[in-house]
């Protein structure tokens, strides 16, 4: 077994690499599905000698099979919300406090102490909804904010505008988490000159508007809230882990998480760096389910452990995760 603790204890590029290792070990021992998946590419563990050469799984899989690296009971299902007729991917958790570690740590390496800030989350379409990640994520940083202002927004824009002037005219340090078509929303109705809120939209359209590239979406919604950057989130159902963006579409990883890119015409080449390609990830807070991951998004990832998104495959079905097609 390996210790969950260990994995929000690395700290360099060596650590990485000798824990991705041996999670890989481990769940190619352990998890069923991702063991077919790599006899059918003919990989043994005696076969690797580097994280390139670790066999990612489909995502697709999630939506079709338990991927599960766990004998302990389910503690959470975790559910995309898909498109009607479409089938929802599905995470499969076993124990939520490694989720509930990554997320937090995550939150705290990027932006600081969660109680420093006022968290208000304009999620609708996943309020609307069960099983979203993104909802638990939220609720967990909400009480932990121990600011009485914190708390869910549904359509309630213009509550939420009073909020937001309130807390700008008391000074207080607000994060304004959003899907990126009710931010739309709100400064379509509302303008605002916000000096001491962070604005980070979490996803895209979800099929209430078109789609628009992340430029365009960011210059609107700087202009609409009057800041100078709009923050991101990249995270996915599939995950335990997210990346985020603080400025350009340019997302950094926790040190548990790594993104490559593989090669569109051959998905087992994994490519230099500053190359565009299938976007491939490594979470290791997915102990207990998959911790290699082949995504439908297409990227680039950069020497220094960055990565920006590009959009999504062709075929890829449009899901309410993180992606605004370019």
């Amino acid at each position: 077994m390996i210790d969950p603790r260990d994995i929000f204890n690395i700290q360099t590029q060596t650590e990485f690499k000798d824990l991705a290792m041996k999670v890989f070990k481990f769940q190619f021992e352990n998890n069923s599905v991702y063991r077919s998946f790599c006899d059918l590419l003919y990989v043994h563990p005696s076969d690797i000698t580097s994280i390139k050469d670790i066999p990612f799984l489909p995502i697709q899989f999630f939506k079709s099979h338990r991927v599960l690296s766990s004998s302990k009971p389910i503690e959470k299902i975790f559910s995309s919300s898909g498109t009607t007729g479409s089938v929802s991917s599905k995470h499969y958790v076993t124990d939520l406090s490694i989720y509930e570690n990554s997320f937090q740590k995550g939150f705290e390496q990027f932006y600081g102490n969660i109680k420093d800030y006022v968290i208000l989350a304009l999620l609708p379409s996943y309020l609307e909804r069960e099983g979203s990640s993104l909802i638990y994520m939220a609720e967990v940083l909400i009480k932990q904010s121990k600011h009485k202002e914190s708390g869910f927004y549904l359509n309630n824009l213009t509550e939420l505008k009073d909020l937001l002037l309130k807390l700008e005219s008391e000074g207080k340090k607000t994060l304004l988490m959003g899907v990126s078509f009710a931010l739309l929303d709100l400064v379509e109705q509302y303008q605002f000159q916000l000096k001491n809120t962070i604005v980070m939209e979490t996803g895209g359209m979800k099929g209430r508007r078109k789609e628009m590239i992340r430029t365009e979406l960011h210059n609107t919604l700087k202009e609409g809230f009057g800041v100078s950057t709009i923050h991101s989130e990249y995270g996915m159902t599939e995950l335990l882990s997210q990346a985020y963006s603080k400025d350009h579409g340019i997302f950094n990883c926790p040190p548990w998480m790594q993104v490559l890119t593989r090669d569109t015409e051959d998905a087992l080449t994994i490519q230099d760096y500053g190359k565009s390609g299938g976007i491939n990830i490594i979470d290791l807070a997915n102990i207990n389910s998959c911790a290699f991951i082949a995504t439908q998004d297409l990227g680039r990832a950069y020497q220094n452990g960055s990565f920006e998104v590009m959009g999504r495959f062709d075929y890829s079905d449009i899901r309410g995760c993180n992606l605004m097609v370019l």
